[in-house]
């Protein structure tokens, strides 16, 4: 079944510039990037965006995390594309991740767990909510 995800590359991957490396290991699982844009997210965008873990004790990390630097938000299409981002990402804790994905070959022995490289979206539901958060219906070309 073809769907879209939205995919997040975070402020500490596009520091070390692997932007190119992550869309390409989307692109090798035959997920198409149909939406991208680089961004500066504000101290608002990322609370009203992780808004559903605003009580939870990591919160104010991880939105301080997120604003400390761009990040690239990316539609992606494919079949099964929610669980083949999952999968490409790995835990998300990068210490507890498999070997081969983005956050084991990225971001292992990171102290931060905000710190792990990438978002994807986890259900239908959120993808179809993330990705309204960031685009247009224009924005994303098929």
């Amino acid at each position: 079944m073809s769907e879209k995800t939205l995919s997040i590359v975070k402020p500490d991957l596009v520091a070390k510039n692997k932007i190119g490396e992550v869309v390409k290991r989307f692109e090798d699982a035959e997920l198409r990037v149909v939406g991208m844009k680089r961004m500066q997210l504000s101290q608002q965008q990322a609370e009203q965006f992780y808004a559903e873990h605003s009580e939870r004790p990591f919160f104010g990390e991880l939105v301080d995390f997120m604003t400390s630097g761009p990040v690239v938000v990316q539609v992606l299409e494919g079949e099964n594309a929610i669980k083949k981002n999952r999968d490409l990402m790995g835990a998300t804790n990068p210490n507890n991740a498999d070997e081969g994905t983005i956050r084991y070959d990225f971001c292992r022995g990171n102290e931060d767990l905000s710190a792990n490289g990438v978002h994807g979206s986890d259900s239908s539901e959120s993808a179809q909510r993330e990705i309204a958060f960031f685009f247009q219906a224009q924005d994303i070309v098929s």
